[in-house]
């Protein structure tokens, strides 16, 4: 066997992961520009019936985004676990995205905006369900940390890219340019997953399909929840720089171009990090990677607060970008470890909620905080995210052995 081939069984990579996380890659990109573009666009359209300032107001509008998503997944995430189409459901949400971001060229005020997250919001809770159902279908437990570790990289690598492109296009040209872009880069990954991917359908009792219920709470054990709580506390800390994008541009004598750079860092610590770890995670464990980043990521959130150049903020970025590689892949490789057959759906949108909540109360929290002073932000989040990595500690249990085997979880049938 090859070096390539040994390296391609040890992380479990088949055709339906790279499938997966290319048109993800795609998705990410067209998304991502918007970060960027939102706090400049917000500062740019009126405000009618809003008399907030800016900061409070592009939080409201990014946390509006988290907050849909996350109200929604679990009943996406039943619906798939339903109709066991989850193909067409991706193509479904993904369409429902490109024409939202789209139609941001055509707003002419505030409200219109929150129209628009809410249906970009929509659109990202009927797919995300769907992809990391199909994901724990085609992985195997042994493999499945280097697995999701592939899907997340290929998403990071997206995410990378499209804040400075946005940035780039914004400033040199117009923020239409880059709504086109963003909305044409997320129908090409329609295009990817209509002819990659294929429509696997998980053989489920006819008994669990027909008592199929949004909310079973027999589904939703301590691994299920504090898997859910610590993508919660990662992205509550990183999303939150966002809403502040003017601030920092002030403080630091930034345009968007160096803001982008500064916040894609995050996604190029992870680019490095996250497939070596989401494989080590195979071999010694979810939980303790899951801890060490929420950790690094709640100590590097409060210096955040301090940082005094743009080279300051780009290695804490990187910092975060590191501390989010250890949580990420493990803990959706933990959610998947303990799912049952046809409980995935609504067991994985449970993990991708807190993360969804995370990105709606992070930028919230920071517009609010930060109308007193621009470090109080920080220092709350912080230390509230070193608090949930405590809980994590008392109640997340482990799904491998320190031998580098899997604990024997069996996937039952969600009955």
């Amino acid at each position: 066997m090859s070096i390539k081939d040994s390296l391609v069984k040890k992380l479990g990579i088949n055709k339906g992961v790279m499938a997966l996380s290319i048109a993800r890659m795609a998705d990410a990109m067209g998304n991502s520009i918007l970060f960027i573009l939102i706090p400049l666009y917000v500062a740019k359209l009126p405000k009618e019936h809003f008399a907030f300032a800016v900061p409070v107001l592009v939080g409201l509008l990014i946390s509006l985004f988290g907050f849909i998503t996350s109200i929604f997944q679990p009943i996406m995430g039943a619906i798939s676990d339903k109709l066991n189409k989850r193909k067409s459901l991706i193509q479904v949400g993904l369409g429902l995205i490109g024409l939202s971001t789209l139609f941001f060229m055509f707003a002419e005020n505030f409200t219109h905006l929150l129209i628009l997250r809410t249906l970009q919001g929509i659109g990202v809770a009927v797919t995300i369900p769907a992809s990391l159902s199909l994901m724990t279908a085609i992985t195997a437990k042994e493999t499945r940390g280097g697995s999701m570790g592939v899907f997340s990289t290929f998403r990071m690598i997206g995410f990378a890219i499209g804040p400075v492109i946005g940035g780039y296009l914004q400033v040199h040209y117009s923020f239409d340019a880059a709504f086109y872009l963003g909305a044409g880069l997320i129908f090409a990954s329609m295009l990817f997953v209509q002819i990659w991917v294929e429509e696997i359908k998980i053989d489920v009792p006819e008994k669990v399909t027909k008592r199929l219920k949004v909310f079973d709470l027999s589904l939703y054990g301590s691994g299920i929840l504090t898997a859910a709580l610590a993508t919660f506390v990662m992205a509550c800390c990183f999303s939150m720089v966002t809403t502040l994008e003017n601030e920092f541009n002030a403080r630091l004598e930034m345009t968007a171009i160096g803001f982008s750079i500064a916040f894609s860092m995050l996604m190029v610590g992870r680019l490095i990090f996250q497939v070596p770890l989401g494989h080590f995670s195979d071999k010694w464990g979810r939980k303790p990677f899951i801890l060490g980043g929420l950790v690094l990521m709640a100590l590097t959130t409060i210096v955040l607060g301090e940082v005094q150049t743009m080279s300051q903020l780009v290695i804490v970025r990187l910092l975060q970008g590191v501390a989010a590689a250890g949580v990420a892949a493990p803990a959706f490789a933990l959610a998947a470890d303990l799912s049952k057959t046809g409980g995935e759906g609504r067991q994985m949108s449970v993990v991708t909620m807190g993360f969804g909540l995370g990105i709606a109360v992070g930028p919230m929290l920071a517009g609010l905080l930060a109308v007193f002073y621009f470090e109080l932000p920080f220092l709350v989040i912080g230390i509230a995210s070193l608090f949930g990595a405590w809980i994590v500690y008392q109640h997340m249990p482990e799904t491998v052995n320190s031998d580098s085997t899997i604990f024997n979880y069996s996937r039952q049938s969600a009955d």
